[in-house]
C-alpha cells in the first residue's frame, strides 16, 4: 500500500500515513480538524534490463583500446604502365 502525504492549509502539520488505493482522501487536519492537501512526492523509478545504461552497448569484451594499432597494410605494387606500341611509320 502507498504511503502519502497530506499538509494542513491552516496550521501547517505535515504527516504521511499508509493507505489503500481504494480509500478516500483524508480531508480534515488530526490536529486542528483544518483543511488538508495532498503532496505529491517524486516517485522512485527503477530501469531493469537492457538499453537504459551507456554501458549496454558496448562489446561484452569491454571498451579497452588496443595498446598496438592495427598493422597498417602494405602499400599495393603500382600496375605496371603498359609499354607504348609500337607505331609504323
Amino acid at each position: 500500500m502507498p504511503t502519502y502525504a497530506y499538509a494542513c492549509k491552516d496550521c501547517g502539520h505535515a504527516f504521511d500515513i499508509v493507505q489503500s488505493f481504494s480509500d478516500s482522501s483524508l480531508t480534515s487536519c488530526p490536529e486542528c480538524q483544518g483543511t488538508l492537501r495532498k503532496k505529491f512526492n517524486s516517485v522512485g523509478v527503477v530501469f531493469k534490463g537492457s538499453g537504459f545504461y551507456r554501458t549496454d552497448s558496448r562489446d561484452s569484451k569491454g571498451s579497452t583500446v588496443s595498446a598496438t594499432p592495427a598493422a597498417a597494410p602494405a602499400p599495393a605494387a603500382a600496375p605496371a604502365s603498359p609499354a607504348p606500341a609500337a607505331t609504323a611509320s
